[in-house]
């Protein structure tokens, strides 16, 4: 017997199609839940501004981090490989890594 694949519908509201832009972010988590803090941070100020929180389990974190570094490795065998700013040979161990 043949599996057949099960369709989702995904429905979003037009304000949140539109986006968010944020060019800063923190990952904080407690045993039950991701917290994932989405901002703005101006050059020169002190501070950044929080624009999008996103809470989530720790599967579901783990789920995204493995579907984001998939989504990653497709970009840059096309495009070539992403530049972090500040990122050396020495210190390539940043954000999320596999073991």
């Amino acid at each position: 017997m043949k599996e057949q694949k099960k369709q989702l519908n995904v429905k979003i509201d037009e304000k949140i199609g539109e986006g968010t832009y944020s060019n800063f972010f923190m990952i904080t988590n407690s045993p039950a839940e991701y917290i994932l803090d989405f901002g703005i941070l101006m050059p020169g100020l002190p501070s950044a501004k929080i624009v999008s929180r996103i809470l989530t389990t720790p599967q579901h974190a783990k789920q995204m981090m493995l579907n984001l570094q998939k989504n990653i490795e497709a970009y840059e065998k096309l495009n070539g490989e992403i530049k972090v700013q500040g990122q050396t040979e020495h210190n390539k161990q940043i954000g999320f890594t596999k073991n």
